[in-house]
C-alpha cells in the first residue's frame, strides 16, 4: 500500500509540475500577444489609448486567472489527494 501511495504521489507532483509549466506557457503567450496587438492599436489611433488600456488590462487579467486556475488544479492535485495520510506516514518514521 505505501509503494502504491508513493507512485501516486510521485505521479501527481509529475503531472502538477507540467500542468502549470504548459499553463503559464500558455498564459504568457496570450499575455504576449496580447500586450503587442494593444501597443500596435493604440500607435495607430493615440486618441483610443484610454479604451484599448482598460480592455488590454481586463483581458490580461482574465488570461492570467487561467493561470491561477491551474496553480489551484496542482495544488489540489499534491496535496488533497485520497492517500496523503499514507504518504504523511512514510516520511513520519
Amino acid at each position: 500500500m505505501e509503494a502504491q501511495a508513493l507512485q501516486f504521489f510521485i505521479a501527481c507532483a509529475t503531472a502538477a509540475g507540467f500542468g502549470i509549466a504548459i499553463a503559464a506557457f500558455g498564459c504568457g503567450i496570450g499575455q504576449g500577444l496580447g500586450l503587442k496587438s494593444a501597443v500596435e492599436g493604440i500607435a495607430r489611433n493615440p486618441e483610443s489609448s484610454g479604451k484599448v488600456t482598460v480592455t488590454l488590462l481586463i483581458g490580461l487579467a482574465l488570461i492570467e486567472s487561467l493561470c491561477i486556475y491551474a496553480l489551484v488544479v496542482s495544488l489540489i492535485l499534491i496535496f488533497a489527494h485520497p492517500q496523503a495520510a499514507a504518504i504523511s506516514g512514510l516520511f513520519a518514521k
